[in-house]
């Protein structure tokens, strides 16, 4: 077998980058009648997850870049679903918390999301449904799960070589 063939037979990006674009795909089916993308949607339950947090802190637990976050928090900013607001002595901190209208919003997708969660399990299977829970999990940060998990209250920060 030549190296591009085998590099289409066995590439990881390849196959992980075609289940994201399906998976996205159920889910962004599911939330169109809301007037949400499955993209701003995770955003938010990961706003929710470490509220309040700072646009850094959400950028490390997401793992999105910054134009991508910036983008991404002016529609959910712009939609009234979350807010900043200065903190702090110095007033310079402007942790992101999720308004009433950004929870009514989540309260109000949970049955389309539910059907998303089954549809993409039963494309994935059981096996490999909790595969990508389990790769997820220890591609978060440890600060950022104990964050979500409540025994921390703000992210470090996660600096390139950290272990995870």
């Amino acid at each position: 077998m030549d190296m591009i063939a085998k590099m289409g037979a066995v590439c990881l990006v390849t196959r992980t980058r075609l289940i994201s674009r399906v998976v996205t795909g159920i889910y962004d089916e599911a939330l169109r009648p809301f007037e949400i993308s499955s993209a701003l949607f995770a955003l938010l339950v990961g706003i929710y997850q470490v509220q309040p947090a700072t646009r850094a802190e959400i950028g490390r637990q997401q793992h999105l870049d910054r134009s991508t976050l910036t983008r991404h928090l002016k529609s959910i900013l712009s939609e009234g679903w979350a807010e900043e607001f200065r903190y702090g002595a110095n007033g310079r901190s402007k942790p992101i918390v999720l308004t009433p209208a950004g929870t009514d919003l989540l309260s109000r997708v949970e049955a389309a999301w539910e059907a998303a969660q089954v549809q993409a399990k039963d494309l994935l299977g059981e096996d490999g449904a909790t595969a990508i829970m389990d790769m997820a999990n220890r591609i978060m940060e440890p600060a950022v799960r104990a964050m979500i998990d409540g025994s921390q209250t703000r992210a470090q920060p996660y600096r390139r070589g950290d272990p995870r």
